[in-house]
């Protein structure tokens, strides 16, 4: 709940300093007195649009603090300040803060972090609600209809928003499926066809190393094809070296024994024979491995070919195609497997829809009940409130299919009407300002919401009645404060008594300076600012004693 605010030359405000406490507080004062200065200075602090023109005259800067505290934070306010990054502490204060300068400057602290106004505006709906003549948001907003009509009605919104979740999983999951498929059936005829062209052509990996190594050799055996040839010439024979060598080395082989160096060159003869004998292996092998065979070239040149020309037809390296051949044959086989995926998709997303469909019925089902039950509490606040013509209605209606949703399957919106015959309409576009605030507060009665905003307040709810009816709003708004926080800016003296705490707002002026203040009214003033309210300028013993018996009675 709001616990302090801060005002530092917000229009006629100079510098005020207000503390508030939990249940009814009322503001009360004379027309023109400053009451709208507060509000406007708390907008200003809960994310309204900066207007320079709240900056008090001969100022170059006005900001506004407000401080909220909370027996246990919010979930919904956690979640925003931690989207935001925001730290606080379990048990800190929560202190909003919104600086103007006259050049047109405007600056937002959090608990004095700086943060963007957005964040302001965002958390403004949790932190204070505001109800007066020209409410367009709160309970006039169609938006919130529902969640405080399943709030009224402790529907199990969860068991419907989980079947959603399931539901819209499994419709994803199946028309990425489906889409998967229409695009494989696209492609199955040009996957038939690579792949008959890739079978057909078998490649291997390592294949097109070997192949060009191949060529390379062939190609080397055509350039050394004379060459080779004439050491053939020289190695084959009788005449050949290796068998004069040998020649020499048998006749060498008859003397050897006769002297030593004839066996010393012996044996450097036969190893010579040796040598030369493996040179004429090699020359051989070289002969046999660099033989050009044309035919065997072309083979070679036309594999390589079309090895490459298919890696390039399907922008992949040669190695790469014996791997291409299988993802083509695995996305062959999805197409027949995928299939019957999809079939058991189509069962689970059946199942699915038919699970939300039935959460969704008994959703609807608990708020046609609770919608009954609401209808009769307001209009049974209505007649006390002076609104004994008027009825009220909780509209709920079946949205289309495409506009279901984890909330189910209904649009639902509070209908008024004003004059017997006249038809139902939304609240804000029939009621006038009081009896807009007047069914506001017979909607809020009747909810006996709980979780809403830590603060309400209402702006002149009683504006045009007295009397029994102003007595009725007092009642009303002491009831709703129970337990919580609710201030009313009100020129009731009914209202004003059933106030827990009264603030009373003056405007005075010395020379050309005019300036507002506001107070808390000890038990002797705020009689007194009840019997003015009641007797208006001249406050008379009458009143007094009328003051008294309101603030018994209270």
């Amino acid at each position: 709940m709001l616990t302090q605010l801060s005002i530092r030359n917000i229009v006629l405000i100079e510098a005020l300093d207000l503390t508030f406490s939990g249940g009814l507080g009322v503001l009360t004062g004379e027309t023109g007195a400053g009451k709208s200065i507060l509000l406007d200075a708390l907008g200003l602090v809960l994310g309204n649009r900066a207007d320079m023109g709240l900056i008090r005259a001969g100022e170059d800067s006005a900001s506004v603090t407000a401080t909220f505290e909370f027996a246990a934070m919010p979930a919904a306010l956690r979640d925003v300040l931690d989207d935001a990054e925001v730290e606080i502490e379990p048990g800190e204060p929560l202190i909003l803060r919104r600086r103007l300068k006259a050049d047109g400057g405007s600056k937002a602290f959090v608990n004095d972090q700086p943060v963007g106004v957005a964040l302001l505006r965002s958390m403004s709906g949790t932190l204070v609600e505001l109800h007066g003549q020209h409410d367009d948001r709160g309970l006039v907003n169609p938006g919130g209809h529902r969640i405080l009509l399943d709030r009224f009605a402790g529907a199990n919104v969860d068991a419907v928003s989980a079947a959603w979740d399931r539901w819209r999983d499994v419709r994803a999951k199946l028309a990425d499926a489906r889409a998967s498929i229409e695009q494989a059936k696209e492609d199955e005829d040009l996957l038939i066809a690579h792949l008959a062209e890739l079978t057909e052509l078998q490649p291997t990996a390592g294949e097109e190393a070997q192949l060009a190594g191949l060529r390379s050799d062939m190609q080397k055996g055509e350039r050394l094809q004379g060459e080779l040839e004439d050491l053939r010439k020289v190695w084959d024979g009788s005449n050949s070296p290796l068998a004069s060598l040998r020649s020499a080395a048998r006749k060498l082989d008859r003397i050897a024994e006769e002297h030593p160096l004839l066996s010393e060159a012996l044996a450097s003869l036969d190893r010579a024979v040796i040598e030369a004998g493996e040179a004429e292996d090699k020359l051989t092998e070289a002969g046999y491995q660099l033989v050009h065979d044309p035919e065997a070239l072309d083979n070679a040149e036309t594999r390589l070919f079309e090895l490459r020309a298919a890696a390039r037809k399907h922008r992949c390296d040669v190695d790469a195609l014996p791997e291409l051949m299988r993802t083509m044959r695995a996305q062959l086989d999805a197409i027949e497997g995928g299939e019957a995926g999809v079939g058991a998709l189509e069962a689970a997303e059946k199942e699915a829809g038919e699970a939300y469909r039935n959460a969704a019925q008994k959703l609807h089902d608990a708020r046609m009940r609770a919608a009954k039950t609401l209808d009769k509490a307001v209009e049974g606040e209505l007649v006390p409130l002076k609104l004994d013509a008027a009825r009220f209605k909780t509209a709920i209606e079946t949205l289309p299919e495409d506009r279901w949703g984890a909330q189910g399957t209904d649009s639902v919106e509070y209908l008024i009407s004003t004059n017997p015959g006249a038809d139902f309409a939304p609240l804000g576009k029939i009621a006038s300002g009081g009896e807009l605030s007047r069914f506001i507060l017979a909607l809020k009665v009747a909810l006996a919401e709980k979780g809403g905003a830590a603060t309400v307040i209402f702006d002149e709810i009683d504006r045009g009645v007295g009397g029994a009816v102003a007595s009725a709003i007092g009642d009303r708004l002491a009831r709703l404060a129970d337990g919580g926080q609710l201030l009313a800016v009100t020129h009731s003296p009914q209202v004003a008594a059933r106030g827990g705490q009264h603030y009373m707002i003056a405007k005075s002026s010395e020379g050309t300076v005019t300036r507002t203040s506001v107070r808390l009214l000890d038990e002797t003033e705020r009689k007194e600012e009840i019997a003015r309210m009641l007797s208006g300028a001249e406050t008379t013993d009458e009143a007094r004693a009328q003051a008294d018996r309101l603030l018994e009675k209270a």
